[in-house]
């Protein structure tokens, strides 16, 4: 079976008339398992379910007080579903159609599989992605799966399937509410291991409708959850909670992640000053290290000193952290020391404070969930600015990408070339430059060698916000968010002295002002700053990117930290010494585009280039650069690739350097692609005939179209040569 019919998307109108039709269906009265959504465009609702007995399910589903109304179902099936796989694919389905945003989805959020299974990764995740796009198809949603994947709203969404440790977890803060002795929990982890996860999950948890949970099958592994969230309901059937966020930016996106969650709205997440106008059954404080107190609060002294009135506070005695305690009947702080970062974070002593107090709990997260690098990762950063590391003790990972840079333009090409790739990956420096662009958009900020660059233009949603790629973020505008790689500039404020062997901070060159304003203890602000370097260097999904201003401090790191290697393109990987087509081919000064043609341009033979080992090398072969993202599944952007000049035969099916000659100018140039070569032929009455030929795209993009080149047109193209690898 093709792919291109491995799944099937049918609609119907959904009510009690039209399912006589829905047995015409022949999975849905056929017991088949499938996977099935039910929407109404006019209301933006939405619900996605799975079952083996569509007719029965559907009958319940009209009978729901809420999903009656909904006048559409599409039933997704397939001759390869199995119950694992389309317990799987509705999950997938719950938590992209929830970051999309098209529909507002009525599922709750206990129950999401992500488990393996048979064929989960050569089958059903090209099954799930024809899916998704058929259902785009249907207008059930609008983005790329590529581009949900890098949104907050997705990484955000209360759908996720929790691993053990999460549930762990989340098991700790149920019971916690349930018992009538606790009234604070805190919940103690370092960045990256699930904390804010855990507290929206939770949220969702308890807004779920009790309907949908009866409706679903619980593994035993869940079955605790399930019963602690029957009593917690029991308990508090319609409770006023709150989610408080102290960072503007973060809670914004927060905000975003919550407007399209059935059951949520965004002003449950709320800001700390908010606090004074209600009390709550049940408040969650993700950040709470962000928590402020009375120092170095400029335009919100005025909000901080009226809350602190309603409350009956002292205000320069109390802190927001005072303002929770006092609102909630139960508080969950998701809490994290080493990442306080200025004097205005409230103090370590009010945290303190509520574990060592008798009505308190503390628990503690472990794993890590965000950097691919894992707690090796965490535990390596921790050191390495705490100088815990024996010498030349270097880092070393498979599965993540660690370098340090000695040239900044390097690092910001390597970075645009991550972002061009992956998407999201930024520059994050220390506040070692004033702020200059912010009153003069024509000003540059940051100078580095011949690198001039401006910091972030907007503080809020910075990271998503447009030409965020060409600028550099702060730890104000990084902290609680995800990249997949982060660019770390170490700034000027930061120093090693080789003499002491210690790491030294220079207070003339840290230009936050609220960062050190009232500071009187120079360790005090060297550990703010430290935990300002430790945060954004946990940034990173899948790599994190190292320049420092200092050379002595770029020596010390160079010792833990893997160098970066210049790209294959400057030939600087030591080699022996190279023999025209013995060991080495010619490179060509010509950057064919995996995309569409590269712009008009002439071929000179540039330099050689090494031949990787058990390659035959001979005269047909040559080297060029490959840029763009057609081809990135096969050749990432910005290879160098060897191709053997077009040795004839068939060609369909391999990946071929195609020149388009200018036909007006033959002295202007050429322009070159690289693509999948497929021939179209049809039968005539005198055989087979070319019909046309397209160039097609391997990419992860799949808004990238391929080249039609129609039979007319032939005579403009010429297959240059056969791609045989890529240079390592």
């Amino acid at each position: 079976m093709s792919q291109a019919h491995a799944v099937e998307v049918s609609r119907y109108e959904f009510s009690a008339e039209t399912l006589a039709g829905i047995k015409s269906n022949a999975y849905a009265s056929g017991n088949w398992p499938l996977v099935y959504v039910l929407s109404d465009s006019t209301t933006r609702r939405a619900y996605v379910g799975e079952t083996t007995n569509a007719l029965i399910r559907l009958s319940t589903h009209l009978k729901h007080d809420h999903k009656k109304s909904l006048t559409t179902v599409h039933l997704i099936s397939s001759e390869r579903f199995n119950k694992s796989a389309t317990l799987d694919i509705e999950s997938g389905l719950i938590k992209y159609m929830a970051a999309d945003g098209r529909f507002n989805l009525l599922n709750g959020n206990l129950g999401l599989v992500d488990h393996n299974y048979y064929q989960k990764d050569e089958l059903y995740s090209l099954i799930f992605r024809e899916t998704w796009d058929k259902l785009r198809a249907e207008g059930i949603a609008q983005y790329s799966l590529e581009s949900i994947d890098n949104s907050d709203v997705f990484k955000y969404s209360p759908y996720k399937s929790l691993s053990f440790d999460q549930r762990q977890g989340l098991i700790g803060i149920m019971r916690a509410l349930l018992d009538g002795s606790v009234k604070n929990l805190v919940v103690e982890g370092g960045a990256g291991t699930g904390k804010s996860v855990l507290a929206i999950f939770l949220f969702k948890l308890l807004h779920s409708d009790d309907t949908e949970l009866n409706l679903r099958e619980f593994s035993a592994e869940e079955t605790e959850v399930f019963e602690l969230l029957t009593e917690l309901k029991r308990i508090y059937p319609q409770p006023r909670m709150a989610l408080v966020v102290p960072m503007a930016s973060f809670r914004a996106t927060l905000k975003k992640a919550f407007k399209n969650i059935a059951g949520l709205h965004p002003n449950m997440v709320i800001g700390p000053a908010e606090l004074a106008q209600h009390r709550y059954d049940i408040v969650l404080v993700d950040e709470s290290h962000r928590l402020r107190k009375r120092v170095n609060l400029g335009a919100y002294y005025g909000a901080f000193d009226r809350a602190c009135a309603v409350l009956g506070l002292d205000k320069h005695s109390c802190s927001e952290v005072d303002w929770v305690r006092l609102q909630a009947n139960k508080a969950v702080f998701f809490y994290d020391p080493n990442q306080s970062i200025k004097p205005s974070d409230a103090d370590a002593s009010d945290f303190l404070q509520i574990k060592s107090s008798p009505d308190s709990k503390v628990m503690t997260l472990v794993s890590q969930f965000r950097v691919q690098g894992g707690e090796h990762y965490v535990q390596f950063v921790d050191d390495l600015l705490n100088l815990r590391l024996v010498d030349n003790r270097r880092f070393e990972s498979k599965k993540y990408d660690l370098r340090l840079f000695d040239d900044m333009s390097e690092m910001v090409k390597e970075i645009g070339l991550k972002n061009r790739q992956y998407g999201l990956a930024r520059l994050v420096a220390g506040y070692s430059w004033p702020w200059r662009s912010k009153n003069d958009p024509e000003l540059h900020d940051i100078e580095i060698d011949s690198v001039r660059l401006c910091w972030n233009r907007t503080s809020n949603d910075w990271i998503n916000s447009p030409g965020a790629e060409r600028e550099v973020g702060c730890i104000h505008t990084t902290q609680g968010y995800d990249l997949n790689y982060t660019g770390v500039i170490f700034g000027k404020e930061i120093r090693y002295d080789k003499e002491r062997g210690e790491i030294v901070i220079d207070e003339s060159s840290y230009f936050d002002r609220n960062g050190k304003q009232s500071v009187n203890a120079a360790a005090e602000l060297k550990q703010y700053i430290l935990n300002i370097y430790r945060t954004i260097m946990l940034r990173g999904i899948k790599g994190t990117f190292v320049y420092a201003c200092d050379k002595d401090l770029r020596d010390y790191l160079r010792q833990h930290i893997p160098s970066h290697e210049p790209d294959v393109g400057k030939f600087s990987k030591p080699v022996a010494k190279l023999v025209p087509f013995v060991n080495a081919v010619p490179f060509y000064d010509l950057q064919a585009a995996a995309g569409s043609f590269s712009d008009l341009q002439q071929v000179e033979h540039q330099n050689w280039v090494a031949v990787p080992p058990g390659i035959a090398v001979g005269r047909s072969l040559f080297a060029c650069r490959v840029v763009g993202e057609s081809m990135n599944k096969i050749i990432p952007n910005g290879s160098t690739c060897i191709f053997r000049f077009n040795p004839g035969g068939s060609r369909n099916g391999k990946i071929v350097l195609v020149e388009c000659a200018d036909i007006q100018d033959g002295d202007s140039g050429s322009k070159y692609t690289v693509k999948e070569y497929q021939s179209i032929k049809v039968e005539t009455e005198d055989g087979w005939r070319q019909e046309s030929i397209r160039l097609k795209p391997r990419s992860t993009d799949s808004s990238i179209e391929p080249i039609e080149i129609s039979d007319g047109e032939e005579y403009r193209y010429r297959v240059v040569g056969e791609f045989v690898c890529l240079v390592d």
